[in-house]
């Protein structure tokens, strides 16, 4: 009876892995190399390379999946060289895996046609000491890293990796590629800042429009977001801010920021040697009416450059 009975529940726990397995084909998950151009050899704070994952519903029901604070429990990244040999991970990422520990995480939901994004920094995950030609790949674990019998497996991307360059070698590289162009706040008026802005999410210039903007402040205005960013490491309150970013990008919160006016115009400035308020006008058409509101962003003055680090919206009703 004993043995009737374990192999009931075995077969049972077979066929959960097999509904979760089913279930979960619905999600697609595709990477991108999310800071475009020459990679070199190096650490994970000066020489990033930022992949831009995505998790994506094409079923046609809820698609349901957890995802770990720390993202080293929601995926893995695999990098091959050109022998097809496997790059080993970091210590750090296996300690942290085969420890006890809590781990932290969120279920999201996404229907059917929706998108998940966010960037990870490839460079937590593995070291890649020498020059040349690498490949890799992501495996989500929808059910976390313990949970390995369920997985996704993403497409495959090159990497060309080159030798650390000189100062010297930096400079000439500079130089000579004219096509690549760095963006620069300069030392403009509060208005002008502001102006800049409001145009560069009007044309969907994110660089542009984040340009100006201390997205650091702006992330901690929330007090969730705050209380956690004051408890993390660097790495991972840089990781918050992709995210953060990310998230403005897709709309997904503080959508009044990222609201595209179809006009606008400048109100009011007002500002010291330090600190600045510039009110704006603006408006926003939808089918059958205007809507106006009056959004004052609120700046601060560091090292010659004005930012925007917090705003508020007044409406002003419909026209």
């Amino acid at each position: 009876m004993k043995r009737f009975l374990i192999g009931i529940i075995s077969i049972l726990m077979i066929f959960t892995q097999v509904a979760f397995a089913q279930d979960n084909g619905k999600a697609q998950v595709t990477i991108r190399l999310a800071n475009k151009g020459f990679y070199y050899t190096g650490d994970a704070i000066d020489n990033p390379i930022l992949v831009h994952i995505t998790i994506a519903n094409k079923g046609t029901e809820t698609l349901r999946f957890k995802l770990a604070d720390d993202r080293m429990f929601s995926f893995d990244f695999a990098v091959f060289n050109s022998k097809n040999t496997k790059l080993p991970y970091l210590d750090r990422v296996q300690e942290k895996r085969t420890r006890y520990e809590t781990v932290y995480f969120r279920e999201i939901s996404l229907e059917c046609g929706e998108e998940y994004s966010f960037v990870e920094n490839l460079r937590d995950y593995i070291h890649i000491s020498d020059p040349g030609i690498y490949y890799f790949e992501m495996t989500f674990y929808p059910e976390l890293y313990k949970s390995k019998a369920i997985k996704n497996v993403s497409n495959r991307l090159r990497l060309d990796v080159k030798p650390s360059p000189s100062a010297m070698s930096v400079s000439k590289v500079a130089v000579a590629n004219e096509k690549v162009t760095i963006l620069k706040p300069e030392s403009i008026a509060p208005d002008k800042v502001v102006e800049q802005t409001i145009v560069a999410r009007q044309k969907n210039l994110w660089d542009q429009f984040f340009l100006y903007m201390d997205i650091e402040q702006m992330l901690l205005r929330d007090q969730a977001r705050k209380r956690k960013y004051t408890t993390i490491s660097d790495i991972e309150r840089n990781r918050m801010i992709q995210d953060y970013k990310l998230d403005l990008m897709q709309d997904r919160i503080d959508n009044a920021i990222v609201t595209i006016p179809e006009s606008f115009y400048i109100e009011k400035t007002v500002y010291t040697q330090t600190e600045g308020a510039v009110t704006v006008i603006e408006y926003f058409k939808y089918d059958t009416f205007k809507e106006k509101k009056r959004y004052t962003y609120q700046m601060q003055k560091r090292d010659d450059i004005w930012r925007i680090y917090d705003y508020t919206v007044e409406n002003l009703g419909t026209e």
